[in-house]
């Protein structure tokens, strides 16, 4: 697997855990940024025909 493909996977692991402690802190804001930037990671990832694992969310 190369750098680029790594790189887009953890960004995409990083966002869904950044958006699961979002979600604990109950702060609409933080999970709207969270959301925003695990749908930037997909996005990203579909571009490039990435396969982001499973529980992807549709951005």
């Amino acid at each position: 697997m190369g750098g680029f493909v790594e790189a887009v996977l953890e960004r995409v692991r990083k966002a869904r855990a950044g958006l699961t402690a979002a979600l604990a802190t109950e702060s609409p804001y933080e999970v709207a940024v969270a959301q925003g930037e695990l749908e930037d990671a997909l996005r990203l990832a579909r571009m490039h025909d990435i396969d982001p694992g499973e529980g992807a969310l549709e951005g």
